[in-house]
Protein backbone atom coordinates (compact mmCIF):
# COMPACT_ATOMS: atom_id res chain seq x y z
CA UNK A 1 0.00 0.00 0.00
CA UNK A 2 1.43 3.26 -0.74
CA UNK A 3 1.77 5.73 2.20
CA UNK A 4 -0.72 8.71 1.36
CA UNK A 5 1.15 10.87 3.61
CA UNK A 6 3.79 10.60 0.79
CA UNK A 7 3.27 13.03 -2.87
CA UNK A 8 2.43 11.26 -5.63
CA UNK A 9 5.33 10.27 -7.92
CA UNK A 10 4.95 13.15 -10.76
CA UNK A 11 6.77 13.25 -14.45
CA UNK A 12 9.93 15.75 -14.23
CA UNK A 13 10.61 18.83 -16.23
CA UNK A 14 13.80 17.48 -17.82
CA UNK A 15 13.39 19.17 -21.43
CA UNK A 16 14.86 22.88 -22.64
CA UNK A 17 14.78 24.42 -25.98
CA UNK A 18 18.45 23.46 -26.45
CA UNK A 19 17.38 19.69 -25.72
CA UNK A 20 14.02 20.16 -27.87
CA UNK A 21 15.99 21.29 -30.66
CA UNK A 22 18.21 18.02 -30.88
CA UNK A 23 15.41 15.92 -30.23
CA UNK A 24 13.51 17.13 -33.06
CA UNK A 25 16.86 16.70 -35.06
CA UNK A 26 17.24 13.20 -34.40
CA UNK A 27 13.63 12.21 -34.01
CA UNK A 28 12.40 14.09 -37.55
CA UNK A 29 16.05 13.41 -39.36
CA UNK A 30 16.10 9.65 -39.75
CA UNK A 31 18.90 8.48 -42.17
CA UNK A 32 17.09 5.13 -42.02
CA UNK A 33 14.71 6.12 -44.75
CA UNK A 34 17.16 8.00 -46.86
CA UNK A 35 18.22 4.56 -48.66
CA UNK A 36 15.20 3.47 -49.52
CA UNK A 37 14.01 6.70 -51.21
CA UNK A 38 17.18 7.28 -52.87
CA UNK A 39 16.77 4.06 -54.49
CA UNK A 40 14.15 5.45 -56.44
CA UNK A 41 16.22 8.12 -58.35
CA UNK A 42 16.15 11.68 -58.50
CA UNK A 43 12.82 12.43 -59.22
CA UNK A 44 12.69 12.05 -55.03
CA UNK A 45 14.30 15.52 -54.73
CA UNK A 46 10.74 17.08 -55.90
CA UNK A 47 9.17 14.70 -53.64
CA UNK A 48 11.25 16.05 -50.60
CA UNK A 49 10.49 19.59 -52.00
CA UNK A 50 6.54 19.39 -52.21
CA UNK A 51 6.24 17.52 -48.99
CA UNK A 52 7.96 20.11 -47.10
CA UNK A 53 6.06 22.71 -48.77
CA UNK A 54 2.23 21.23 -48.31
CA UNK A 55 2.77 18.78 -45.12
CA UNK A 56 6.09 19.41 -42.47
CA UNK A 57 5.41 23.47 -43.22
CA UNK A 58 2.06 23.05 -42.33
CA UNK A 59 2.79 20.41 -39.35
CA UNK A 60 4.84 22.76 -37.74
CA UNK A 61 1.91 25.13 -37.56
CA UNK A 62 -0.57 22.51 -36.66
CA UNK A 63 2.15 21.55 -33.75
CA UNK A 64 2.39 24.91 -32.52
CA UNK A 65 -0.99 25.75 -32.68
CA UNK A 66 -2.42 22.54 -30.83
CA UNK A 67 0.21 22.66 -28.27
CA UNK A 68 -1.06 26.34 -27.16
CA UNK A 69 -4.47 25.20 -26.88
CA UNK A 70 -4.46 22.03 -25.23
CA UNK A 71 -0.86 21.71 -23.45
CA UNK A 72 -0.26 18.73 -21.26
CA UNK A 73 0.81 14.99 -21.66
CA UNK A 74 -0.43 13.31 -24.63
CA UNK A 75 0.10 15.18 -27.81
CA UNK A 76 -1.90 13.50 -30.63
CA UNK A 77 -3.91 11.65 -28.14
CA UNK A 78 -5.10 14.60 -26.13
CA UNK A 79 -5.56 16.92 -29.30
CA UNK A 80 -7.88 14.47 -31.16
CA UNK A 81 -9.81 13.89 -28.03
CA UNK A 82 -10.61 17.58 -27.05
CA UNK A 83 -11.39 18.40 -30.66
CA UNK A 84 -13.27 15.61 -32.35
CA UNK A 85 -14.00 13.44 -28.79
CA UNK A 86 -12.91 10.71 -26.71
CA UNK A 87 -12.78 7.44 -29.27
CA UNK A 88 -10.92 9.62 -32.01
CA UNK A 89 -8.58 10.43 -29.51
CA UNK A 90 -8.02 7.25 -28.32
CA UNK A 91 -7.69 6.01 -32.01
CA UNK A 92 -5.58 8.78 -32.77
CA UNK A 93 -3.19 7.86 -29.74
CA UNK A 94 -3.50 4.15 -30.78
CA UNK A 95 -2.32 4.53 -34.30
CA UNK A 96 0.86 6.55 -33.45
CA UNK A 97 1.73 4.10 -30.75
CA UNK A 98 1.62 0.99 -32.67
CA UNK A 99 2.88 2.69 -35.98
CA UNK A 100 6.11 3.29 -33.15
CA UNK A 101 6.15 -0.83 -32.09
CA UNK A 102 6.49 -1.40 -35.74
CA UNK A 103 8.86 1.14 -36.76
CA UNK A 104 10.94 0.93 -33.35
CA UNK A 105 11.99 -2.52 -35.07
CA UNK A 106 13.11 -1.12 -38.10
CA UNK A 107 15.76 1.06 -36.56
CA UNK A 108 16.51 -1.80 -35.02
CA UNK A 109 17.42 -2.92 -38.00
CA UNK A 110 18.81 -0.84 -39.40
CA UNK A 111 21.81 -0.35 -36.73
CA UNK A 112 22.78 -3.55 -37.53
CA UNK A 113 23.17 -2.93 -41.05
CA UNK A 114 25.57 -0.02 -40.21
CA UNK A 115 27.00 -1.24 -37.07
CA UNK A 116 28.88 -3.87 -38.80
CA UNK A 117 31.19 -1.69 -40.24
CA UNK A 118 32.49 -0.52 -37.20
CA UNK A 119 33.99 -4.59 -37.55
CA UNK A 120 35.79 -4.26 -40.59
CA UNK A 121 34.83 -5.36 -44.10
CA UNK A 122 34.93 -9.07 -43.20
CA UNK A 123 31.98 -8.53 -41.33
CA UNK A 124 29.41 -6.89 -43.21
CA UNK A 125 27.11 -9.64 -44.53
CA UNK A 126 26.13 -10.42 -41.18
CA UNK A 127 23.60 -7.55 -41.25
CA UNK A 128 21.63 -9.94 -43.86
CA UNK A 129 22.33 -12.96 -41.14
CA UNK A 130 18.48 -13.57 -39.78
CA UNK A 131 19.82 -14.92 -36.05
CA UNK A 132 22.52 -12.28 -35.71
CA UNK A 133 20.13 -9.30 -37.00
CA UNK A 134 17.56 -10.71 -34.90
CA UNK A 135 19.85 -11.17 -31.61
CA UNK A 136 21.09 -7.64 -31.99
CA UNK A 137 18.10 -6.09 -32.65
CA UNK A 138 16.17 -7.59 -29.69
CA UNK A 139 20.02 -6.57 -27.38
CA UNK A 140 19.56 -3.09 -28.66
CA UNK A 141 15.52 -2.59 -27.85
CA UNK A 142 15.68 -3.61 -24.14
CA UNK A 143 18.48 -1.67 -23.45
CA UNK A 144 17.34 1.60 -24.97
CA UNK A 145 13.83 0.73 -23.00
CA UNK A 146 15.52 0.02 -19.65
CA UNK A 147 17.99 3.83 -20.04
CA UNK A 148 13.91 5.60 -20.97
CA UNK A 149 12.93 3.73 -17.64
CA UNK A 150 15.58 5.75 -16.01
CA UNK A 151 14.19 9.22 -16.90
CA UNK A 152 14.42 11.71 -19.15
CA UNK A 153 17.57 12.94 -17.19
CA UNK A 154 19.66 9.96 -18.38
CA UNK A 155 17.30 8.95 -21.63
CA UNK A 156 17.29 12.79 -23.17
CA UNK A 157 21.70 12.72 -23.40
CA UNK A 158 20.75 9.38 -26.12
CA UNK A 159 18.92 11.71 -27.75
CA UNK A 160 20.95 14.59 -27.82
CA UNK A 161 24.39 12.36 -28.53
CA UNK A 162 22.16 10.93 -31.08
CA UNK A 163 21.48 14.59 -32.72
CA UNK A 164 25.22 15.30 -32.44
CA UNK A 165 25.89 11.75 -33.98
CA UNK A 166 23.37 12.86 -36.76
CA UNK A 167 24.89 16.20 -37.49
CA UNK A 168 28.49 15.01 -37.78
CA UNK A 169 27.49 11.82 -40.14
CA UNK A 170 24.43 13.83 -41.98
CA UNK A 171 27.76 16.74 -42.15
CA UNK A 172 30.60 14.19 -43.34
CA UNK A 173 28.29 12.62 -45.74
CA UNK A 174 27.46 15.71 -47.33
CA UNK A 175 30.94 17.30 -47.48
CA UNK A 176 32.11 13.87 -49.57
CA UNK A 177 29.40 14.38 -51.99
CA UNK A 178 30.75 17.91 -52.59
CA UNK A 179 34.64 16.43 -53.22
CA UNK A 180 33.44 13.94 -55.13
CA UNK A 181 31.53 16.18 -57.43
CA UNK A 182 34.04 19.21 -57.68
CA UNK A 183 37.10 16.28 -58.44
CA UNK A 184 35.05 13.81 -60.45
CA UNK A 185 31.44 15.43 -61.72
CA UNK A 186 28.34 12.82 -61.48
CA UNK A 187 27.07 10.08 -63.42
CA UNK A 188 23.17 11.98 -62.81
CA UNK A 189 21.73 13.66 -65.21
CA UNK A 190 18.56 15.78 -66.03
CA UNK A 191 16.65 12.82 -67.18
CA UNK A 192 17.04 10.97 -63.39
CA UNK A 193 15.04 14.21 -62.63
CA UNK A 194 12.00 13.19 -64.22
CA UNK A 195 9.34 10.84 -63.79
CA UNK A 196 10.22 7.12 -64.61
CA UNK A 197 7.78 5.22 -67.36
CA UNK A 198 6.56 2.72 -64.93
CA UNK A 199 6.26 5.27 -61.60
CA UNK A 200 4.48 2.78 -58.72
CA UNK A 201 8.04 2.26 -57.22
CA UNK A 202 7.99 5.93 -56.79
CA UNK A 203 4.26 6.20 -55.54
CA UNK A 204 5.31 4.12 -52.37
CA UNK A 205 8.00 6.42 -51.72
CA UNK A 206 5.85 9.64 -51.11
CA UNK A 207 4.21 7.77 -47.85
CA UNK A 208 7.42 7.06 -46.61
CA UNK A 209 8.49 10.62 -47.69
CA UNK A 210 5.94 12.30 -45.55
CA UNK A 211 6.63 9.56 -42.80
CA UNK A 212 10.44 10.65 -42.83
CA UNK A 213 9.00 14.27 -41.79
CA UNK A 214 6.87 13.15 -38.88
CA UNK A 215 8.57 13.61 -35.53
CA UNK A 216 7.54 17.79 -34.34
CA UNK A 217 4.71 16.29 -32.63
CA UNK A 218 6.71 14.34 -31.09
CA UNK A 219 7.78 16.57 -27.97
CA UNK A 220 4.17 17.51 -27.35
CA UNK A 221 3.70 13.92 -26.26
CA UNK A 222 5.79 14.55 -23.30
CA UNK A 223 4.07 17.89 -22.98
CA UNK A 224 3.74 17.85 -19.12
CA UNK A 225 8.16 17.48 -19.10
CA UNK A 226 9.02 20.38 -21.06
CA UNK A 227 10.42 23.43 -19.40
CA UNK A 228 8.17 26.73 -19.68
CA UNK A 229 6.63 24.93 -22.79
CA UNK A 230 4.40 28.07 -23.90
CA UNK A 231 7.91 29.74 -24.44
CA UNK A 232 10.08 27.05 -25.27
CA UNK A 233 8.50 25.06 -28.36
CA UNK A 234 7.92 27.23 -31.08
CA UNK A 235 11.25 28.19 -31.34
CA UNK A 236 12.36 24.78 -31.51
CA UNK A 237 9.96 23.59 -33.83
CA UNK A 238 11.53 26.39 -36.19
CA UNK A 239 15.17 25.34 -35.52
CA UNK A 240 14.18 21.51 -35.44
CA UNK A 241 12.18 21.66 -38.56
CA UNK A 242 14.55 23.76 -40.74
CA UNK A 243 17.67 21.92 -40.10
CA UNK A 244 15.79 18.47 -40.60
CA UNK A 245 14.77 19.55 -44.02
CA UNK A 246 17.90 20.82 -45.41
CA UNK A 247 19.70 17.56 -44.46
CA UNK A 248 17.29 15.14 -46.02
CA UNK A 249 17.85 17.15 -49.44
CA UNK A 250 21.76 16.96 -48.93
CA UNK A 251 21.49 13.57 -47.65
CA UNK A 252 19.24 12.31 -50.61
CA UNK A 253 21.25 14.02 -53.03
CA UNK A 254 24.72 13.17 -51.86
CA UNK A 255 23.68 9.30 -52.55
CA UNK A 256 22.62 10.10 -55.77
CA UNK A 257 25.60 11.60 -56.79
CA UNK A 258 27.86 8.19 -55.08
CA UNK A 259 26.27 5.62 -56.18
CA UNK A 260 22.51 6.36 -57.92
CA UNK A 261 19.84 4.12 -57.44
CA UNK A 262 21.64 0.87 -56.58
CA UNK A 263 21.14 1.36 -52.63
CA UNK A 264 21.03 -0.43 -50.01
CA UNK A 265 18.32 -0.13 -47.78
CA UNK A 266 19.74 -0.86 -44.74
CA UNK A 267 23.78 -0.06 -45.44
CA UNK A 268 23.34 2.73 -48.18
CA UNK A 269 24.31 5.15 -46.23
CA UNK A 270 27.66 3.29 -45.51
CA UNK A 271 27.61 2.28 -48.63
CA UNK A 272 27.75 5.99 -49.62
CA UNK A 273 30.75 6.92 -47.57
CA UNK A 274 32.75 3.76 -47.85
CA UNK A 275 32.77 3.93 -52.07
CA UNK A 276 33.24 7.91 -52.10
CA UNK A 277 36.26 8.20 -49.26
CA UNK A 278 37.70 5.13 -51.32
CA UNK A 279 37.87 7.73 -54.24
CA UNK A 280 39.94 9.81 -52.69
CA UNK A 281 42.59 7.93 -50.60
CA UNK A 282 40.30 8.06 -46.99
CA UNK A 283 39.10 4.83 -46.54
CA UNK A 284 39.95 4.41 -42.94
CA UNK A 285 37.11 7.04 -42.58
CA UNK A 286 34.30 4.34 -43.17
CA UNK A 287 34.83 3.04 -39.51
CA UNK A 288 34.61 6.24 -37.54
CA UNK A 289 31.59 7.34 -39.41
CA UNK A 290 30.20 4.12 -38.71
CA UNK A 291 30.42 4.38 -35.61
CA UNK A 292 28.56 8.13 -35.12
CA UNK A 293 26.02 6.92 -37.31
CA UNK A 294 25.10 3.85 -34.91
CA UNK A 295 24.92 6.72 -32.01
CA UNK A 296 22.92 8.86 -34.44
CA UNK A 297 20.29 5.34 -34.64
CA UNK A 298 20.48 4.43 -31.01
CA UNK A 299 19.30 8.20 -31.16
CA UNK A 300 16.77 8.02 -32.77
CA UNK A 301 15.72 4.63 -30.94
CA UNK A 302 15.36 6.32 -28.00
CA UNK A 303 13.40 9.53 -28.61
CA UNK A 304 10.63 7.12 -30.55
CA UNK A 305 10.81 5.17 -27.83
CA UNK A 306 10.09 7.17 -24.92
CA UNK A 307 7.91 9.65 -26.25
CA UNK A 308 5.46 7.52 -27.78
CA UNK A 309 5.20 5.44 -24.65
CA UNK A 310 3.05 8.37 -23.17
CA UNK A 311 0.58 6.90 -25.16
CA UNK A 312 -0.57 4.15 -23.57
CA UNK A 313 0.27 5.71 -20.20
CA UNK A 314 -2.57 8.38 -20.90
CA UNK A 315 -4.56 5.55 -22.01
CA UNK A 316 -3.92 3.52 -19.32
CA UNK A 317 -5.04 6.90 -16.85
CA UNK A 318 -8.10 7.30 -18.77
CA UNK A 319 -8.75 3.29 -18.65
CA UNK A 320 -9.54 2.86 -22.05
CA UNK A 321 -6.89 0.14 -21.50
CA UNK A 322 -5.46 -1.43 -18.43
CA UNK A 323 -4.77 1.16 -15.34
CA UNK A 324 -1.56 0.11 -14.46
CA UNK A 325 -0.13 1.18 -18.19
CA UNK A 326 -0.58 4.81 -16.28
CA UNK A 327 1.90 3.81 -13.45
CA UNK A 328 4.78 5.84 -12.90
CA UNK A 329 8.03 4.82 -11.41
CA UNK A 330 8.19 6.23 -7.77
CA UNK A 331 11.62 6.67 -7.90
CA UNK A 332 12.22 7.09 -11.41
CA UNK A 333 9.23 9.48 -12.45
CA UNK A 334 8.72 7.49 -15.69
CA UNK A 335 5.49 5.37 -16.97
CA UNK A 336 7.88 2.13 -17.08
CA UNK A 337 4.93 -0.32 -17.21
CA UNK A 338 4.13 1.35 -20.43
CA UNK A 339 7.60 1.33 -21.57
CA UNK A 340 7.86 -2.07 -20.78
CA UNK A 341 4.88 -3.50 -22.95
CA UNK A 342 5.85 -1.34 -26.01
CA UNK A 343 9.47 -2.86 -25.54
CA UNK A 344 7.55 -6.74 -25.54
CA UNK A 345 5.25 -6.03 -28.32
CA UNK A 346 7.82 -4.36 -30.39
CA UNK A 347 9.85 -7.65 -29.64
CA UNK A 348 7.53 -9.83 -30.60
CA UNK A 349 6.84 -8.40 -34.35
CA UNK A 350 10.66 -8.38 -35.09
CA UNK A 351 10.47 -12.04 -34.33
CA UNK A 352 8.05 -12.79 -36.30
CA UNK A 353 8.44 -10.91 -39.65
CA UNK A 354 12.13 -12.61 -39.68
CA UNK A 355 10.07 -16.05 -40.04
CA UNK A 356 9.62 -15.46 -43.29
CA UNK A 357 10.99 -12.31 -45.80
CA UNK A 358 15.17 -11.94 -45.71
CA UNK A 359 16.25 -8.43 -43.70
CA UNK A 360 15.57 -5.96 -46.15
CA UNK A 361 12.27 -7.13 -46.75
CA UNK A 362 11.22 -6.91 -43.37
CA UNK A 363 12.76 -3.76 -42.97
CA UNK A 364 10.46 -2.87 -45.87
CA UNK A 365 7.13 -4.16 -44.80
CA UNK A 366 7.52 -3.21 -41.04
CA UNK A 367 7.90 0.08 -42.53
CA UNK A 368 5.45 0.34 -44.93
CA UNK A 369 2.79 -0.44 -42.26
CA UNK A 370 4.11 2.02 -39.83
CA UNK A 371 3.76 4.69 -42.54
CA UNK A 372 0.00 3.54 -42.91
CA UNK A 373 -0.12 4.07 -38.77
CA UNK A 374 1.54 6.74 -38.22
CA UNK A 375 -0.02 9.17 -40.82
CA UNK A 376 -4.32 8.92 -39.10
CA UNK A 377 -2.98 11.06 -36.28
CA UNK A 378 -2.09 13.94 -38.62
CA UNK A 379 -5.32 13.48 -40.26
CA UNK A 380 -6.46 14.42 -37.03
CA UNK A 381 -4.12 17.18 -36.39
CA UNK A 382 -4.81 19.05 -39.94
CA UNK A 383 -8.37 18.24 -39.83
CA UNK A 384 -8.79 19.95 -36.46
CA UNK A 385 -6.93 23.38 -38.12
CA UNK A 386 -9.86 23.53 -40.66
CA UNK A 387 -12.37 22.98 -37.37
CA UNK A 388 -11.16 25.89 -36.29
CA UNK A 389 -10.87 28.00 -39.20
CA UNK A 390 -14.49 26.74 -40.04
CA UNK A 391 -16.22 27.26 -36.72
CA UNK A 392 -14.25 29.63 -34.95
CA UNK A 393 -15.41 33.85 -35.48
CA UNK A 394 -12.26 34.83 -34.14
CA UNK A 395 -9.81 31.84 -33.76
CA UNK A 396 -8.39 31.68 -30.39
CA UNK A 397 -5.00 30.21 -30.87
CA UNK A 398 -1.75 31.37 -32.14
CA UNK A 399 -2.61 31.71 -36.29
CA UNK A 400 -5.15 33.57 -37.81
CA UNK A 401 -8.36 31.71 -39.97
CA UNK A 402 -6.62 31.43 -43.42
CA UNK A 403 -3.33 30.52 -42.11
CA UNK A 404 -5.17 27.71 -40.45
CA UNK A 405 -7.20 27.02 -43.39
CA UNK A 406 -4.62 26.59 -46.00
CA UNK A 407 -1.89 24.67 -43.43
CA UNK A 408 -4.83 22.60 -42.38
CA UNK A 409 -6.17 21.46 -46.22
CA UNK A 410 -2.81 21.00 -47.54
CA UNK A 411 -1.14 18.92 -44.94
CA UNK A 412 -4.51 16.82 -44.67
CA UNK A 413 -5.37 16.46 -48.06
CA UNK A 414 -1.00 15.01 -48.23
CA UNK A 415 -1.21 13.03 -45.59
CA UNK A 416 -4.34 10.96 -46.87
CA UNK A 417 -2.41 10.85 -50.62
CA UNK A 418 0.62 9.56 -48.32
CA UNK A 419 -1.35 6.86 -46.83
CA UNK A 420 -3.26 5.62 -49.85
CA UNK A 421 0.19 5.66 -52.21
CA UNK A 422 2.15 3.54 -49.32
CA UNK A 423 -0.16 0.58 -50.55
CA UNK A 424 2.12 0.35 -53.90
CA UNK A 425 5.13 -2.15 -52.88
CA UNK A 426 8.27 -0.56 -52.92
CA UNK A 427 11.82 -2.08 -54.81
CA UNK A 428 12.56 -4.96 -51.97
CA UNK A 429 9.40 -6.71 -52.09
CA UNK A 430 8.98 -10.15 -54.07
CA UNK A 431 5.29 -10.77 -53.55
CA UNK A 432 2.76 -8.40 -54.13
CA UNK A 433 -0.19 -10.68 -52.84
CA UNK A 434 1.96 -10.94 -49.59
CA UNK A 435 2.64 -7.60 -48.89
CA UNK A 436 -1.57 -5.96 -49.40
CA UNK A 437 -2.36 -8.97 -47.29
CA UNK A 438 0.41 -8.01 -44.64
CA UNK A 439 -0.71 -4.01 -45.40
CA UNK A 440 -4.66 -4.70 -45.09
CA UNK A 441 -4.54 -7.29 -42.52
CA UNK A 442 -2.17 -5.11 -40.49
CA UNK A 443 -4.41 -1.76 -40.88
CA UNK A 444 -7.45 -3.85 -40.11
CA UNK A 445 -6.06 -6.11 -37.13
CA UNK A 446 -4.55 -2.78 -35.23
CA UNK A 447 -7.77 -0.68 -36.20
CA UNK A 448 -10.00 -3.13 -34.53
CA UNK A 449 -7.84 -3.80 -31.73
CA UNK A 450 -8.49 0.39 -30.80
CA UNK A 451 -12.23 -0.35 -31.19
CA UNK A 452 -12.09 -3.36 -29.10
CA UNK A 453 -10.00 -1.32 -26.30
CA UNK A 454 -12.59 1.77 -26.49
CA UNK A 455 -15.96 0.12 -26.96
CA UNK A 456 -15.32 -3.25 -24.89
CA UNK A 457 -12.56 -2.82 -22.45
CA UNK A 458 -13.07 0.89 -21.81
CA UNK A 459 -17.25 0.15 -21.24
CA UNK A 460 -16.44 -2.87 -18.69
CA UNK A 461 -14.11 -0.23 -16.77
CA UNK A 462 -16.72 2.14 -16.95
CA UNK A 463 -19.62 0.11 -15.72
CA UNK A 464 -17.31 -1.44 -12.46
CA UNK A 465 -16.52 2.28 -11.32
CA UNK A 466 -20.13 3.25 -11.41
CA UNK A 467 -20.74 -0.37 -9.78
CA UNK A 468 -17.62 0.37 -6.87
CA UNK A 469 -19.13 3.57 -6.70
CA UNK A 470 -22.69 2.70 -5.55
CA UNK A 471 -21.36 0.00 -3.60
CA UNK A 472 -19.60 2.77 -1.52
CA UNK A 473 -22.65 4.36 -0.98
CA UNK A 474 -25.27 2.01 0.17
CA UNK A 475 -23.30 1.93 3.79
CA UNK A 476 -24.05 5.69 3.76
CA UNK A 477 -27.63 5.61 2.47
CA UNK A 478 -28.38 2.72 5.34
CA UNK A 479 -26.42 5.03 8.05
CA UNK A 480 -29.12 7.63 7.11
Amino acid sequence: MPDPTQPAPHLIRALGRRDLVLFFVVAVFNLNVVPSIAANGGVTIWLWIISLLLFFFPQGIAVIELAHRYPGEGGVYLWAKEVFGDFHGFLSGWCYWTNNMLYVPTIMLYFVGVSVYTLGPSHQALADNKIFASVASLALLALLTFFNILGLGVGKWINNFGAIGTFLAAGALIVLGVIIFSRFGTSLSAADFKIPANPRFVLNSFGVICFGLIGLELASVMGDEIKDPSRTLPGAVAWGGVLSGALYLGATLTILIAIGKNVNVLQGIVQAVSGMAGRIGLAWVTIPFAVMLSVSIAGIGSAWIGGCARIPFVAGLDSYMPSWLGNIHPRYGTPYAALIVQGIVSAVLVSLNFAGAGVQETFQKLLSLAVFLNLVPFVYMFAALVRFAATENRPRGRYGRVTLFLAGWSGLLTAILGMALVFFPAQQITSLWSYELWMCGGTLFFVGLAAFFFFVYGRRKGLQARAFSRAVQQPELKRL
